[in-house]
């Protein structure tokens, strides 16, 4: 018996070991930690248990047989963060690269199949130099059978994506379809194609950073939701925003209990709103006198600022926030926005988060660019977001609620539960000057006529009771019991209960 147990003990630490001290040493240099490390951080200790640590690759083409590591290069199993369960795989750079084989793929589908089956988020640790080419097809078709566990389990449990080191080629596609994605600065890139292809096929010369760095990701192409300082700070930030998340998509988010009153009165947002129309204010402001304990956890910050997303606690719960930001264009809705937006309205709708949305919305951008990149169709991916979300549903406008960016933004119209205006509200189908302009066009040249006919119209349309006349507002309340009236309307949706017609799947226009 003392023989075998040695022998387990040797195994183990042959695993543990990946692709030697060399290779780890290189993986420190860099300013990356291993897979192992990685997984120290990102679980609660002593809670990880590995599954599959002696797989061994099966090939045999250009000897490769002997070379045979076991893990191979993927670190797989289950722990738990703040005491709940989830399954992880941890790719390690210092086994081949952390190319992905079939071997490789199958841990990583075995995990995914039982989180499934137990209902449990998936979080992937991506380092990867992606296919393996010695393995050929085998290592595409085991690419392959990842997406399809990625796509059956959308919906269903949570999924979260590192990208930790090098992600390119057809690895990009699995943490494409996941929830979020967070990357690393000066450490981690995606893309389809590297550089040196870029360069034969356009001619054009790109680094790595500049083509699909953490930065790029963040901020021009929204692929990434976060950009984080180093390995640390990606870890501990995913521990902290697994905690705002459900399991699955049957069970509720976790309960944090707090101190901060839900009735707390806000007497500074009566005075959020600048006298002039043409000011912005901070939408940041708003949101964080509403949360719990002013928490709020940004996503994609760089990207689309436009618009505001990310979670935050009412009385202990999550809840989604989506806002329009005055700070940037206006508020406006373009491309990106709604893209931004659309698919964090789905997520939420997806796991049961209701939708707290704050309205400051002049319109759609307008503009040739706008037009010939789509926004017809990326307008309305946000607008059938809001419309198919059955979750309870809170609005509050704050200021210009304006043509179709108004019936776009969580409008009662759209099975907005409980739509609430402040005074300061702007309820229209277009700014004052501009319907001016179209309805009395044949007295434009008469500055006086067109100025009365401009105030007329304000009287008239620049307020909140004439959509609260109709019913389309519940009620126009204080800024200052914002809070309070968000907190109230939750507890009473909390059993809420709607169902869509029975369809195979909505065909949402992408």
């Amino acid at each position: 018996m003392l023989k075998q147990l040695e022998e387990l003990e040797r195994r183990r630490a042959a695993a543990r070991l990946g692709g030697g001290e060399k290779r780890i040493a290189a993986q420190h240099a860099k300013g990356r930690l291993t897979a192992r490390e990685r997984l120290d951080i990102l679980l609660d200790p002593g809670s990880f248990e590995e599954l599959d640590m002696y797989v061994e690759h099966n090939c045999t083409d250009f000897g490769m047989q002997d070379t045979v590591i076991p893990g191979d290069g993927v670190v797989t199993g289950s722990g738990t963060i703040n005491g709940r369960l989830v399954f992880v795989f941890s790719q390690d750079f210092t086994v081949f690269g952390g190319s992905l084989s079939e071997r490789h793929a199958q841990k990583i589908c075995k995990i995914m199949d039982m989180a499934m089956k137990v209902g449990a988020p998936v979080i992937g640790l991506n380092d990867s130099g992606g296919a393996r080419i010695q393995e050929g097809v085998a290592s595409l078709g085991g690419y392959a059978e990842v997406f399809q566990r990625n796509v059956l389990a959308s919906g269903v449990v949570p999924q979260i994506s590192l990208i930790m080191g090098p992600c390119a080629g057809g690895a990009v596609y699995s943490p494409a379809m996941t929830d979020f994605i967070f990357m690393v600065k000066d450490s981690s890139y995606m893309f389809v194609t590297g550089p040196d292809v870029v360069k034969t096929v356009t001619n054009e010369v790109v680094t790595q950073e500049e083509l699909g760095g953490a930065i790029t990701h963040s901020t021009k192409s929204g692929v990434a939701d976060l950009a984080l300082e180093d390995d640390i700070d990606a870890l501990l930030r995913t521990r902290q925003f697994f905690d705002f998340l459900p399991l699955n998509n049957r069970e509720d988010a976790p309960f944090r209990p707090t101190s901060d009153d839900p009735l707390r009165v806000e007497n500074s947002l009566d005075t959020l709103i600048p006298p002039s129309a043409t000011k912005p204010y901070d939408m940041h402001e708003l949101i964080a006198k509403v949360a719990d304990d002013g928490e709020f956890f940004e996503l994609q910050p760089g990207h689309a600022g436009n618009i505001i997303i990310g979670f935050a606690r009412i009385e202990g719960h999550t809840v989604g926030i989506v806002a329009n930001q005055p700070m940037v264009l206006a508020g406006c809705l373009d491309i990106n926005a709604s893209k931004k937006a659309g698919r964090f309205v789905r997520f939420c709708d997806a796991f049961n988060i209701p939708i707290v949305t704050f309205v400051d919305v002049p319109g759609f951008l307008p503009g040739v660019a706008q037009e010939y990149g789509g926004i017809i169709k990326h307008g309305a991916k946000l607008l059938f977001a809001y419309a198919e979300a059955t979750v309870p549903k809170i609005t509050v406008i704050t200021r210009k609620a304006y043509g179709g960016a108004y019936d776009v933004m969580a409008s009662k119209h759209l099975r907005g539960d409980l739509n609430y205006a402040w005074p300061t509200a702007e309820i229209a189908v277009m700014g004052a000057k501009g319907a001016v302009e179209i309805i009395f066009r044949q007295d434009i040249g008469d500055k006086d006529k067109i100025a009365a006919r401009t105030a007329e119209y304000e009287a008239r349309f620049a307020n909140p009771f004439v959509a609260a006349a109709k019913g389309f507002v519940d009620e126009v309340i204080m800024p200052h019991s914002t809070r309070r009236r968000i907190a109230l309307g939750l507890r009473k949706l909390r059993n809420k209960n709607l169902e869509n017609p029975w369809k195979k799947h909505d065909n949402i226009p992408l």
